[in-house]
């Protein structure tokens, strides 16, 4: 099947998200995907076949902690194959926030006093503050700015920052504000010319198609699996050459057993085993739309990916394109989506009105949405908003429905 003649079944892909047709859910159109996606019936029926029978210590061989631990291994082999990694490669723990802060604890001791970190204020404050607090161990800490008029990061001005002395670059995939794709395998060609290590934040990119870690050449990748349609967890991917040489974070008889060893305490066991849903909904996906064939997984999302940037360049665009018409309105980023540049992450300041007001009105009309910095107060405050009142977000992903943009563009129209 040419993939190019394939359009996203937007019915199959809803009916497989039980709050669509929940009471409480079905009559609104859900627009806060970028704090918390929906999950498929698949996670539900996973996380209770895990709670039903196997919520039991896993890794024993009576057959409920078996397949309670075969399960767990399972979802990492499949997350890691589903990114192009190594099982081994891959870290699950509670959040982004807390993946993050271990891996600068664990980083901190390669680094002597005018060491050099590069930070943006572009990022979500997960991906800033845990490298901001190694100036304690003497680094010297370099902020990549954003244009304060276009919002975005320019390439230029991250070579500027680059030295000898740099030792570690984080930087946003996509910006959660903003919602510009950043180019971060050019970034991190350029970091590597002077052996920086790369961190890169995909939370605002993943749930818009999974990553190929190694196409991207970042030493670390992370996002957040409550947005890639799971539960409250996150991933870190590390290259196994980095890893196998960070010092022990975890119980000391896990010295040498990475990746344990940046990973204190672990995820929920139930949360982990259920990520397998996460797998199976996107195959069925595959499924349904190409068939069934022998091709690798990562080649599956890779198609997946392509029919779901194409679904959500068709809903945003529209909306887009009304928007940035309105002079009553800051349109934050681009004004389309061209060639995957921007994610349908669209943040909106009233000129006349406060965000406030502005969320609350889009609630009035069921429309689920709300103000916020969204921990990116920074950038806000490098655009001149105010970080309390926050900006009104519109985080659109594959689930949601021209129809949603239809009436989200009728609510707007009876905004003044």
């Amino acid at each position: 099947m040419n993939i190019s003649n394939t359009q996203l079944d937007i019915d199959f892909a809803r009916s497989q998200f039980p709050a669509f047709n929940d009471p409480l859910c079905k009559d609104w159109s859900f627009f806060e995907n970028a704090g918390g996606s929906y999950v498929p019936n698949h996670v539900i029926k996973k996380l209770n076949e895990f709670m039903t029978s196997t919520k039991v210590q896993p890794y024993a061989e009576y057959p409920m902690s078996k397949i309670a631990g075969d399960n767990m291994d399972k979802a990492t082999e499949f997350f890691a194959k589903m990114i192009n990694a190594k099982n081994k490669e891959i870290i699950i723990g509670g959040s982004t926030s807390i993946n993050l802060y271990v891996l600068s604890n664990a980083l901190k001791y390669s680094l002597i006093p005018g060491d050099e970190v590069i930070v943006t204020n572009q990022d979500h404050e997960a991906n800033i503050s845990p490298w901001r607090r190694l100036s304690e161990v003497g680094a010297i800490i370099k902020e990549w700015k954003i244009n304060p008029t276009t919002a975005e990061l320019e390439i230029n001005d991250f070579k500027n920052l680059l030295s000898h002395k740099t030792k570690i670059v984080a930087v946003t995939h996509c910006s959660n504000i903003v919602g510009s794709i950043n180019d971060l395998k050019k970034i991190s060609q350029l970091s590597h010319e002077h052996n920086a290590i790369v961190i890169g934040d995909g939370v605002s990119y993943a749930p818009h198609g999974f990553p190929d870690v190694k196409e991207l050449e970042v030493d670390f990748y992370t996002f957040s699996l409550y947005k890639t349609y799971g539960p409250h967890l996150a991933l870190l991917y590390g290259k196994e050459e980095i890893l196998k040489k960070l010092p022990n974070q975890n119980h000391q008889f896990l010295e040498g057993s990475y990746p344990y060893t940046i990973n204190p305490g672990g995820p929920n066991h139930e949360e982990l085993a259920s990520l397998i849903g996460i797998y199976d909904y996107f195959i069925d996906l595959y499924s349904h739309h190409f068939g069934k064939d022998e091709i690798s997984i990562r080649k599956k999302i890779k198609k997946i990916n392509y029919l779901i940037s194409d679904h959500e360049k068709k809903i945003a665009n529209p909306f887009l394109e009304y928007i940035s018409k309105r002079n009553d309105i800051r349109l934050i980023g681009k004004k389309s989506i061209q060639n995957k540049d921007r994610a349908p992450t669209i943040s909106l300041v009233p000129k006349n009105q406060t965000s406030k007001y502005l969320s609350d009105f889009l609630i009035s009309k069921k429309i689920a949405t709300r103000n916020d910095n969204f921990y990116a107060w920074r950038c806000l405050k490098a655009l001149g908003i105010d970080v309390n009142d926050g900006l009104v977000r519109i985080s659109m992903t594959h689930y949601n429905s021209e129809k949603d943009t239809i009436k989200l563009i009728d609510a707007f129209e009876n905004f003044n």
